[in-house]
């Protein structure tokens, strides 16, 4: 789906990135980050967010906590973290970022609430019930700190992906405050939802969720009993373009993730500031019953839109032409990906080696697939600065390269 808008936006990007490849710079497998790009992509989200009020942490999961993506970040001026599990905690950690959030969208396990209190002491932590507030407030009042939390909130009419519904009725939202309040080693300070916006596929727009009138309901029942200052965390479908609408319904937080590498889906029909700044990068592996098959490993590709037929640039030589474009088809989610399969292309037969380039928003995180920073694109002069597993850590690759 972000194939095209690659070769077009950022085509210097995708010829640095088979050129490293062919070089042995880079390994089949690959989620590549345009750093270059990634650091003027939050530059300009990070000076949006604060001429509106917000407080920004980057999501990092997307792109498997890659530490040149988080310093890349930072050089563009945002400076913490949204962790979605403790994994990436500890990556971001890893990388030099301040962990700004911490318990959202995954829970912190019962006995990893220490470590998160001690060595990352988030600026806040969300919880989705009394057991687990208790959890952060206890390890937090050991560590010696008050903690910021904020409640998941939810109502019957709010949208949740299934398998990620959790949290606090929002008609409660006055004791859930007073509850939490009452810890030892807490505070309360804001709510939270998620998804907060969602793209609207028909319409090519993204949309406000129930949820996010939801968070405006409890928001202003809280100002009402006499609590200011609340924190509203509104985070989904996140680029510069919906800043405005999220700090017109009162949002302070956003939390961009696929927006910091312009894949969220309305870069997908429109084009905004950032560009695009990460593809998926292998190889033709081997050739069976007149198809090419390149290696997977990282071929889950986020079903944020309708089913359709991807594409790829297979090719021995760097380009961007529309001949070099093939057909590939993606194994299903019940199978292993250990290969995609190139089923047709407009000139020549894939060989073995040749480079396979992707455009698709991609979950790193899920995948056994490298990350690997490329930084230099913008100057013309590319360069690989990290090859990483899918949990920021360095992988135990050598290439071919000199």
């Amino acid at each position: 789906m972000f194939l095209d808008l690659l070769r077009r936006r950022n085509p210097n990007f995708v010829l640095a990135a088979m050129r490293l490849h062919q070089a042995g710079c880079i390994p089949a497998n690959s989620f590549v980050l345009d750093l270059d790009a990634v650091e003027e992509n939050a530059r300009h989200f990070a000076s949006e967010a604060k001429r509106l009020g917000l407080t920004t942490f980057a999501m990092t999961k997307q792109v498997g906590r890659s530490s040149g993506f988080c310093k890349a970040v930072m050089r563009g001026g945002i400076k913490s973290a949204v962790a979605v599990d403790m994994a990436c905690a500890r990556a971001c950690a890893r990388a030099g970022m301040r962990i700004g959030h911490l318990g959202h969208l995954v829970q912190v396990p019962r006995h990893e609430a220490r470590e998160a209190a001690n060595r990352f002491q988030p600026e806040y932590w969300t919880v989705f019930s009394e057991t687990k507030a208790k959890e952060a407030s206890v390890a937090s009042a050991g560590a010696e700190r008050m903690q910021a939390i904020l409640a998941r909130i939810f109502a019957i009419d709010d949208t949740f992906y299934r398998g990620h519904e959790g949290g606090f009725e929002a008609n409660g939202i006055l004791k859930v405050a007073d509850m939490i309040d009452a810890l030892p080693g807490a505070r309360f300070a804001g709510i939270t939802t998620f998804p907060a916006l969602l793209f609207d596929n028909s319409l090519g727009a993204v949309n406000p969720t129930a949820n996010l009138s939801t968070l405006e309901t409890a928001a202003e029942a809280l100002r009402k009993s006499g609590r200011g200052d609340i924190e509203i965390n509104a985070p989904g479908t996140t680029s510069s373009a919906v800043l405005g609408a999220l700090a017109d319904a009162g949002a302070t937080q956003c939390e961009p993730g696929n927006g910091l590498h312009g894949t969220t889906p309305l870069h997908a029909v429109r084009d905004l500031p950032e560009l695009p700044a990460v593809l998926y990068l292998t190889e033709i592996s081997h050739h069976y019953g007149g198809s090419a098959f390149c290696f997977g490993g990282g071929l889950y590709i986020d079903p944020v839109f309708p089913g359709y037929k991807p594409k790829a640039i297979v090719s021995s030589e760097p380009t961007v032409s529309s001949n070099a474009l093939a057909d590939v088809e993606i194994p299903p989610p019940s199978a292993i990906d250990y290969y995609g399969i190139v089923e047709s292309r407009k000139v020549g037969e894939p060989r073995s080696g040749d480079t396979v380039i992707f455009g698709f928003r991609g979950q790193a995180f899920v995948t056994r697939a490298f990350t690997v920073g490329v930084a230099g694109v913008s100057k013309g002069a590319p360069e690989v600065v990290s090859i990483e597993n899918a949990f920021g850590e360095p992988a135990n690759w050598q290439g071919d390269s000199p």
